[in-house]
């Protein structure tokens, strides 16, 4: 069982790591910006209240991003681990993944926290925008979206720090080295790939 998170500011690469770490690690990655979209997209009554919110590059409340994660942690195929992307953000929203874990008498394996200049975050998201046509990635809102990650979510790196569970891998470079620093970190911390040869 590997319970892992990915934290970093919008722009570092989560979503293309988790997928690959998700697959490396055999664990479902369960991003909550992915899940909000495709609630948007099929016009959910949920995707309808968090879409105002993501346009503006604010946080979904924590009451609503509380009740998806609970419910898809609960799955089948996160019973033997998972990784988290973008969840938790907030303080709040750790202690409610501690009690959550806590009454499943789990806990967090570790975090990874991507890091990356801002500057090359903004430029990353502007071209991501032009690609995808995404509402939520103008320039205006990729650095209000910053600001509210150094605000609420940078916080959270310290609490993690504090708990010894934390590793900071740089976050620029390609994408193969980007990974491989990653899971040579978790070797170094006992966690070791999926055995896909049993599968």
């Amino acid at each position: 069982m590997t319970r892992l998170l990915l934290i970093g500011p919008p722009g570092a690469g989560k979503g293309t790591q988790a997928a690959r770490l998700a697959e490396i690690y055999g664990i479902p990655a369960i991003s909550t910006g992915d899940i909000f979209r495709s609630n948007v997209k099929n016009g959910t009554e949920l995707g309808t209240k968090a879409k105002a919110f993501m346009d503006a590059g604010d946080n979904v409340p924590d009451s609503l991003t509380n009740e998806l994660i609970r419910d898809r942690l609960e799955d089948a195929d996160a019973q033997d681990g998972f990784l988290l992307d973008g969840y938790p953000r907030t303080t709040d929203q750790v202690r409610e993944l501690d009690s959550f874990l806590a009454s499943h008498g789990a806990a967090l394996d570790a975090v990874v926290e991507l890091e990356a200049d801002p500057e090359v975050v903004v430029a990353r998201l502007r071209k991501r925008a032009l690609e995808q046509g995404r509402s939520d990635d103008t320039e205006a809102v990729v650095r209000h979206r910053l600001e509210v990650y150094s605000e609420q979510t940078a916080p959270l790196v310290k609490i993690y720090a504090s708990r010894d569970v934390l590793v900071t891998i740089d976050a620029l470079g390609e994408i193969d080295a980007v990974t491989e620093r990653i899971t040579e970190a978790l070797v170094e911390r006992g966690i070791a790939a999926a055995d896909t040869t049993s599968r």
